[in-house]
């Protein structure tokens, strides 16, 4: 073999192996378009970034067609290379060309998505309500809310505890985008879902004036923990204990040990509050606490006895929109002569000057000066009954009052 045939050779093999890494660095390029393209049409349309999985499935489509088009096309072409498909050479090139498609999707989803995300966010969109993607087709068929434009007018609600000011800086000044075709009830029902749902809100108080505009504001974290449902005077303690199969948050439990002689001895009753594995947590009175020790074991038992009407309706109100509140009915208000039936709210109790209790009141019991009510309801709902229980300088009738206070807090429900 000569020289100069070696080395024509080596060029010849020189050049194919430039050819096919080309080839793939080519496919590897298309793939992670592909996979940016995707990602930029799944967060218009979702307003989410694209699983990892959906893009490395669209990232690997380029190289799925290069592999099964070329080959078919060769064999249809020249039937006597049909075993070339097979041929070592051919398989590592497919394989290469395959693998590099998968493991540049990452990267394309990435970049897609911020590019996504930058331009949404420069446009004024940066929320986009999933359903106008349907509709955009349609000039003019859309509805802007744009949120108050400093942190500082976004108020917090009584009773709820503060959202950070850095989740408040955020929302501040974005523009929010809902189909024109709803109506005021629908368009607050769909503010309120969208700011809890994008950023991670408890509780919303929004109101909303003619023009569509934000006029108020307000949010609230909703509580966590056992500190909010435990009245004063007791303790929380976490205990290890054997909680029986059937025990349950609210159970009235009694908490037993091994005296020195080896029998039984009762410690201390409590209530259960929570379990996990062999560490129960019981709330109790707190001089009751102190008896006991964190290193010993206990064992629990179950008092046959139905847990309390005040912790299930705890439970229940913690995992809802609405909240507990008192209102004080003021001298000279809106509400006094009104009846509970105006206030088109929950009043569960109401508490005379006197100091009686009135217990699941009639909707048509008259409102008094100095009543307190006990409401159940949503913030907002809450907010405007304190408004007309609270003293104006003038005093309207009491047929006008009804009329003002149900028409105004209607669109709560």
């Amino acid at each position: 073999m000569t020289p100069a045939f070696q080395l024509d050779a080596v060029l010849r093999s020189v050049s194919v192996l430039l050819d096919d890494v080309a080839l793939i660095a080519g496919i590897a390029v298309g793939s992670a378009a592909v996979a940016a393209a995707a990602a930029i049409v799944y967060r218009w349309y979702t307003r989410e970034q694209v699983p990892q999985w959906l893009a490395s499935l669209f990232g690997g489509t380029p190289a799925a067609v290069y592999i099964s088009g070329i080959g078919l096309l060769d064999t249809i072409t020249d039937p006597t290379r049909a075993a070339d498909v097979f041929a070592p050479s051919t398989m590592l090139l497919n394989s290469t060309v395959l693998v590099a498609a998968v493991a540049v999707s990452p990267v394309g989803r990435a970049v897609g998505d911020r590019f996504a995300t930058d331009v949404f966010a420069f446009a004024g969109t940066s929320a986009v309500d999933a359903e106008v993607g349907r509709i955009v087709r349609t000039v003019g068929r859309v509805a802007a809310v744009e949120l108050p434009e400093e942190a500082d007018d976004i108020g917090d609600i009584d009773g709820y505890d503060s959202v950070p000011r850095a989740r408040k800086e955020a929302m501040a000044g974005k523009r929010l985008l809902f189909p024109r075709r709803l109506t005021d009830a629908e368009l607050t029902d769909r503010l309120v879902t969208r700011i809890k749902e994008d950023y991670g809100i408890g509780h919303v108080d929004v109101e909303l004036d003619d023009d569509g505009d934000v006029s108020f504001l307000a949010l609230g974290r909703r509580v966590a923990g056992l500190g909010p449902t435990m009245p004063p005077g007791v303790a929380a303690v976490a205990v290890r204990a054997d909680p029986g199969a059937g025990a349950s948050a609210g159970d009235a439990v009694q908490l037993w040990r091994a005296s020195e002689d080896g029998d039984p001895e009762r410690v201390v009753g409590a209530e259960l509050r929570a379990t996990a594995g062999d560490v129960a947590t019981v709330i109790l009175d707190e001089s009751d606490a102190e008896r006991l020790d964190r290193d010993e074991e206990y064992r629990l038992l179950t008092l046959p006895s139905d847990p309390g009407a005040e912790h299930e309706f705890t439970s229940l109100l913690r995992g809802a929109d609405e909240t507990m509140e008192t209102v004080t009915i003021e001298a000279g208000s809106d509400l006094v002569g009104a009846t509970l039936g105006n206030l088109d709210a929950t009043v569960v109790a109401v508490r005379t000057a006197a100091g009686s209790i009135d217990a699941i009141p009639a909707r048509a019991r008259e409102l008094d000066a100095d009543d307190v009510l006990f409401l159940v309801a949503r913030p907002e709902t809450i907010r405007r009954v304190s408004r007309f229980a609270t003293a104006t300088e003038t005093d309207d009738d009491s047929d006008g009052t009804s009329a003002s206070v149900a028409s105004d807090s209607a669109g709560d429900d």
